[in-house]
């Protein structure tokens, strides 16, 4: 209250705002790139529905996935701490194919190494006591990225496999990595609705959170997009799972925050150093260009000029001193 007992200023803001958002529908206001909801929404035997879609979406196999199962379902006993880990969803189809998926929300060096080591490691696996190597089936790493890996590229789906492409072969059944960079899809919602599917999933995971759930069903009418905006609206609705989406959704930005950091200081000094180094070899260079000069001069030669010797690199300006050096010892001998 103010000195004349009317309601302050910030007080009747605060009433406006909150009766504003009472009368507009509630935004969704989860990201499903978030660790925890990926997990929880792709990772959860109840919504297998939702994993097949985006596998399928995907993957474009010639007879569609039709049942998978996931082999390391959510807990939460994976959220234990605040460390930003990555949480993907592995599980194996009716056709024998193993499959790894997971969201990356940043880009590190060794990143599609990691891709192949996790997909090797899943076709080794496959090979316990007394089975034969012709039962290996497909070991497929799959990854989602919000952030681009190929920077000079703009194909947003890249897939690879063990090939020849002299001779057009490939070894089928094997190893194969996908990587899905989702930020490189066109997305507009006016034509999103008939977007082929893995566009349609690229607008979920990357725009989800600023829709009403209404909105975002008639946007994306598929069923298992609708399953999918049912499981983040109840992580949205359950006081536990909000809470600790928050916590999560801090913990990205912390070790992004950190990431970003490091990356600065490091192109700092790196520039600090580039700098050092670059008048370190100015000087070097200058100092050649003056002795190359004077020996010309002491040798009764036309001296070469400032801007044709400094075209020249240390290594040409080095020999050419030596050189002059040596013609100049003879001739006093």
């Amino acid at each position: 209250m103010d000195g004349q007992g009317r309601p302050s200023y910030n007080a009747w803001r605060e009433r406006t705002v909150n009766r504003n958002q009472r009368r507009s529908p509630m935004l969704l206001g989860i990201k499903p790139t978030v660790d925890f909801v990926f997990k929880k929404v792709f990772g959860s035997p109840e919504n297998v529905p939702v994993l097949i879609g985006l596998l399928n979406a995907i993957l474009r196999f010639a007879y569609p996935i039709v049942h998978v199962e996931i082999l390391n379902p959510f807990s939460y006993q994976d959220f234990a701490d605040d460390k930003l880990v990555v949480l993907d969803v592995r599980a194996r189809d009716s056709a024998g194919r193993w499959l790894n998926i997971e969201m990356q929300v940043t880009v590190f060096t060794g990143l599609l190494q990691r891709l192949v080591y996790y997909a090797c490691t899943m076709y080794v696996d496959q090979l316990g006591p007394g089975r034969s190597y012709a039962d290996l089936r497909s070991a497929i790493s799959i990854c989602l990225l919000d952030k681009r890996l190929f920077r000079d590229d703009t194909i947003p789906h890249h897939r690879f496999r063990l090939a020849d492409p002299e001779h057009d072969m490939e070894v089928s059944d094997s190893i194969e990595v996908h990587t899905v960079e989702l930020t490189k899809y066109h997305l507009q919602e006016g034509t999103i609705s008939s977007a082929a599917a893995i566009e349609q999933w690229a607008f979920f995971f990357l725009l989800a959170d600023r829709y009403e759930p209404k909105r975002l069903r008639e946007l994306l009418p598929g069923v298992e997009f609708q399953q999918a905006v049912s499981a983040v609206e109840a992580i949205a609705a359950k006081t536990e799972d909000r809470r600790m989406y928050d916590q999560r959704l801090k913990a990205q930005r912390d070790y992004q925050w950190g990431l970003d950091s490091a990356r600065e200081e490091g192109m700092e000094k790196g520039l600090e150093k580039g700098l050092e180094k670059g008048m370190e070899k100015g000087l070097e260079k200058g100092e050649l260009v003056g002795k190359t000069q004077i020996l010309q001069q002491l040798l009764g030669e036309e001296s070469s000029s400032t801007e044709s010797l400094r075209e020249r690199t240390i290594s040409e300006l080095s020999a050419m001193v030596a050189d002059l050096q040596e013609r100049l010892r003879s001739r006093e001998s």
